[in-house]
C-alpha cells in the first residue's frame, strides 16, 4: 500500500479549487502521518472518540473533519478542535454544537447534511427542513456556530446518471440556500461531495470539497 503515490494520484485529478478531505476512519495513526509527511492536512473521521484519541498523537496543524452520524452526546470529544462538522442534520444537533463551542470559547463550522440518495439507510436533511431550522428563532440565536455550506451522499449505484442528478440536486439546493439566506456571507462556499467511488462526478457538478479514503489509504479493515 503506497499511500503517498494513491494520494498524490488522487490529487492529480482535483483541480485547485477542490480540497481533498483524506477519510482516515478506521485506519492507524501511522497512515495518517504517512499521508500528512506528504503535505495532505485535512483528514475525515466518522467517530468522535476514535477521532478525539488520535489528535493528539498527530501533527497540531492538521485539520479535522467529522464526516459521520454525530450523536449529541458525542459532541463534546470533538469541540474543542474539531474544524468541520459535515453531517449537521437537525437543529437539536446544532444546539449542541452551540453549546459546546461556547465551553470551547470558539465557532464551530458546519455543513447542513442533504438526504439525496434513493437509500432510506443515510441520513439527512430535505430543502423544506432545512429552511424550517434557518427561519426559526432558536437557529437565530445560536452564536457560536457557522453553517459554511451542503453536504450529501449519492446513492451507491453504477448508475452514473444517476449519480450525477443527485450531486447536480445538492448544488441546486446550495444555489437556494445561498440566494435566500447566505447571499452577503462569504464563508457559505462549500459542497462537500464525492467519495473514492465517484467523486470525479461530483467535480464536474461543483463539488468545492471531496471526501476519499479508499482509493488513498486502501479498503476498509
Amino acid at each position: 500500500m503506497d499511500i503517498q503515490a494513491n494520494l498524490k494520484k488522487v490529487l492529480s485529478d482535483l483541480p485547485p479549487h477542490v480540497k481533498l478531505v483524506a477519510v482516515s476512519k478506521t485506519k492507524p495513526v501511522e497512515m495518517i502521518q504517512t499521508a500528512y509527511n506528504v503535505g495532505q492536512r485535512d483528514f475525515g473521521e466518522n467517530k468522535a472518540q476514535d477521532m478525539a484519541a488520535k489528535y493528539p498523537l498527530l501533527p497540531q496543524d492538521i485539520r479535522w473533519h467529522f464526516i459521520g452520524h454525530l450523536q449529541t452526546n458525542k459532541v463534546k470529544y470533538i469541540a474543542p478542535f474539531v474544524s468541520l462538522i459535515h453531517a449537521a442534520d437537525s437543529l437539536k444537533i446544532l444546539k449542541e454544537i452551540n453549546k459546546q463551542a461556547i465551553k470551547n470559547n470558539r465557532v464551530i463550522d458546519c455543513l447542513f447534511e442533504f438526504h439525496i440518495a434513493a437509500e432510506e439507510s443515510k441520513f439527512g436533511l430535505n430543502p423544506e427542513n432545512a429552511e424550517s431550522i434557518l427561519q426559526s428563532e432558536e437557529y437565530k440565536q445560536l452564536k457560536n456556530i457557522r453553517i459554511c455550506g451542503v453536504m450529501g451522499m449519492a446513492t451507491y449505484t453504477d448508475d452514473k446518471e444517476q449519480i450525477h442528478r443527485e450531486f447536480h440536486h445538492l448544488h441546486n439546493i446550495f444555489d437556494m440556500l445561498k440566494g435566500k439566506y447566505f447571499k452577503e456571507a462569504a464563508y457559505f462556499k462549500e459542497i462537500s461531495m464525492g467519495m473514492s467511488g465517484d467523486y470525479p462526478i461530483a467535480i464536474e457538478e461543483g463539488a468545492t470539497m471531496v471526501r476519499v479514503g479508499s482509493k488513498i489509504f486502501g479498503a476498509r479493515y
